[in-house]
């Protein structure tokens, strides 16, 4: 350790004399000026570590060269009375210019070139609900009750200046039984959700693998959290951004017991869908108080012939045309930023190969919003939703029920520093049946 902050010391000294004399002879490539390194140096400059090039300036608009960035570096690490944030940064920058810091004299060991390389997130999760549903003969109901543990662990390793390795491991269990066992929910298991390659270009990005969706209509078509989907996603552009997705979905998997509640064929169960999609979305800087956009969702899937709803009384349906196996869904959402603290949005959805049940949309108004990172935020909001079961096949549902219409409110709120605390309730009827149904829902997070 003495060792190393002595050639740090040497290196520090000899920077500047010799900068002019190390640029023109430099044999490394310019680092590209979407690098993580420049937030970096920017920070430490922030913080008082490092002063730039001497004249108190970065040159924000010229990039500059690993041979320059290793200048700084050095200077860095010759610094002692700095904070454990710093250090992380300054370790991190050492591994990754260490070649060049290894030039000018500084020594930085393998470990430390492996610094910071992965980093896990995660949250451990308790979620409630209960759901409860009229009768279709004698005007009964019946209230439907579950209690969810869930362990989820998020890596992201990082491959490059580019590159990313993400993935996402669910472990769950069912608190009714203690084991998990049995038809109407998952047995205790542990699954790998995500796993999949992210390249972050200036205004592109490319995702390779099993991802999740990052579908604009909130929840109205795919559940951006739970479903997933293995292919690839490309993503470009910058205020209008397009996206295109293509890729297969286990029906199975993505719908759970929704595939029970709402009468899907069982002897079809067990099927994968193909699957492409592409969204245009327009989400100007932060000045801007509008945001909406379009999409476009195939599916083809035999799990999706012959299908009936929970709610219409016992009679048979069909998701398409002659038993058609696709689903053809057409989105738009629109919303509309008032200040920081109002913001109502809408979204809309149809499948056009369903005979019935066709349509999805909502409307939603939101105040304020919980930040787990910040003690005592809060937020609420108030919704009005009609989930059409062909539409929202994939659709969220948390408090409100696919295939019903209704009301829906709900608050959140940080008790603690990465402690969130949601609770929602669904009141609505039937789509077709106009059977009453409704729903308390509620989920404690710990972030980590």
């Amino acid at each position: 350790m003495k060792k190393t902050l002595v050639s740090a010391l040497t290196a520090a000294l000899v920077v500047g004399a010799a900068s002019t004399t190390f640029a023109a002879a430099n044999p490394f490539s310019d680092v590209p000026a979407d690098h993580w390194a420049y937030d970096a140096v920017s920070q430490l400059a922030a913080d008082g570590v490092i002063e730039g090039y001497g004249d108190t300036t970065f040159r924000g608009n010229q990039s500059i060269t690993r041979y320059e960035m290793a200048q700084m570096v050095a200077k860095a690490m010759a610094k002692t009375d700095v904070s454990a944030a710093d250090k992380a940064l300054i370790d991190k920058l050492a591994a990754e210019f260490s070649d060049e810091l290894n030039n000018l004299g500084v020594r930085v060991n393998n470990l430390e070139r492996n610094a910071d390389m992965v980093k896990w997130n995660g949250e451990a999760r308790y979620t409630y609900k209960s759901l409860r549903t009229e009768h279709a003969d004698d005007n009964g109901k019946d209230r439907d009750n579950s209690d969810k543990l869930l362990l989820r662990l998020e890596p992201s390793a990082e491959v490059n200046d580019h590159w990313h390795v993400n993935a996402r491991l669910d472990a769950t269990t069912e608190m009714s039984d203690d084991k998990g066992s049995g038809e109407n929910h998952d047995e205790d298991k542990i699954d790998l959700k995500r796993i999949y390659a992210q390249g972050d270009y200036k205004n592109f990005q490319v995702k390779l693998g099993k991802l999740g969706f990052e579908t604009p209509e909130d929840g109205l078509v795919f559940d951006n959290d739970e479903n997933a989907f293995s292919g690839a996603q490309v993503a470009f552009g910058n205020n209008i951004k397009t996206t295109l997705m293509a890729g297969r979905l286990d029906v199975d998997d993505q719908m759970g017991n929704r595939k029970l509640l709402h009468g899907f064929d069982k002897d079809n169960t067990g099927d994968t869908a193909n699957f492409q999609g592409v969204t245009v979305q327009y989400d100007a800087p932060q000045a801007s108080k509008l945001t909406g956009g379009v999409g476009y969702y195939h599916l083809n899937s035999n799990d999706f012939v012959g299908l009936k709803d929970d709610f219409n009384k016992g009679e048979t349906y069909t998701n398409g045309k002659n038993d058609e196996d696709n689903a053809n869904i057409w989105s738009a959402n629109l919303g509309y930023r008032f200040d920081k603290t109002n913001a109502l949005s809408g979204a809309y959805a149809n499948n056009t190969s369903a005979d019935n049940l066709d349509k999805s949309w909502q409307v939603v108004y939101n105040y304020k919003g919980a930040e787990p990172a910040n003690k005592d935020t809060w937020g609420a909001y108030a919704a009005y939703r009609y989930l059409g079961t062909y539409t929202s096949i994939f659709g969220t549902e948390d408090a409100q029920v696919v295939g019903a219409k209704g009301w829906e409110i709900g608050a959140n709120y940080a008790p603690f520093h990465n402690v969130l605390a949601t609770a929602k309730y669904f009141n609505g009827k039937g789509i077709d049946s106009d059977r009453d149904a409704d729903t308390l829902w509620g989920r404690v997070q710990f972030f980590f």
